[in-house]
């Protein structure tokens, strides 16, 4: 009978230890799982720390940046505006320069060949009364009774030693020679006509010195001035390339300085 008894009670005492090494062991388990979970949320708090931290970091520094590329497109800028009020100053040099260069070439075209016509006529003329100098004609004659230089092509157009056109170019050339040296004051008279023999010749001959080195004054006056120009178009057309160049790598790093500004602020809405 004790042992029909004990053993009920003895199942109830098992029952009891089970029960207890089960709650043990479910307390162990809630422990581990609290302790995993606490060290999750220990962990999860330091990311969220670290990531806040982080955040602010990156919007400083994409603050940063937004303000440097702002400084560099404002330099960029007030650089180009520099830079493009220079190259029009130059190419405005340039074309001056061209129009006056042009217009030099010109006048000296014209002073070129007016000048080399009367070298021509002049030599023409000179050529023509040494050859009659070796004569008896009555034209000789009346050349050495003339009392003027007018009278003189006067008396060379009627034997026809000298054309019309040539004897008035002459007229004209000896006319304007006689008033530059009287406004010369105290110059000697040396285109001034004397009726003797070989004094026309003198006179042209004369002329025909001061012309040849009128011409050769205005060749080599033409030679520098071409030079002087050509040594400044060069220049101005290398200050003009340089500052082009200038220009479109100022353009490029302004619009390189845009778009990183762009990508900072649209980072920085995000």
């Amino acid at each position: 009978a004790r042992a029909a008894e004990a053993s009920p009670i003895g199942k109830v005492l098992q029952l009891i230890s089970d029960l207890q090494g089960k709650i043990l062991k479910e307390g162990e388990a809630a422990q581990k799982t609290y302790s995993e979970y606490a060290e999750w949320c220990e962990d999860r708090s330091k990311d969220l720390s670290h990531d806040i931290k982080t955040g602010k970091a990156e919007v400083k520094e994409l603050k940063a940046t937004i303000a440097q590329e702002e400084a560099i497109i404002s330099a960029k800028s007030v650089e180009i505006e520099k830079l493009a009020g220079e190259i029009s100053v130059d190419q405005a040099d340039l074309k001056a320069a061209t129009t006056i260069r042009t217009q030099e070439a010109a006048v000296f075209a014209a002073s070129e060949t007016e000048l080399s016509e009367i070298i021509d006529t002049l030599q023409r003329a000179i050529g023509i009364l040494e050859r009659e100098m070796g004569k008896s004609s009555a034209s000789l004659v009346q050349l050495k009774n003339a009392g003027s230089l007018a009278q003189a092509l006067t008396v060379m157009i009627s034997s026809s030693m000298l054309s019309t056109v040539d004897a008035t170019k002459l007229t004209a050339l000896v006319q304007s020679s006689q008033q530059s040296e009287e406004n010369d004051a105290g110059a000697p008279a040396a285109a001034t006509y004397e009726g003797h023999n070989g004094g026309i010749i003198e006179v042209l001959t004369d002329l025909l010195e001061k012309a040849e080195t009128q011409l050769d004054d205005a060749r080599s006056k033409e030679t520098k001035d071409l030079h002087a120009f050509e040594l400044m178009k060069q220049s101005l057309e290398d200050e003009i390339k340089f500052g082009e160049k200038e220009m479109s790598e100022a353009k490029a790093a302004e619009a390189a300085a845009a778009e990183k500004k762009a990508a900072a602020e649209g980072d920085l809405e995000i």
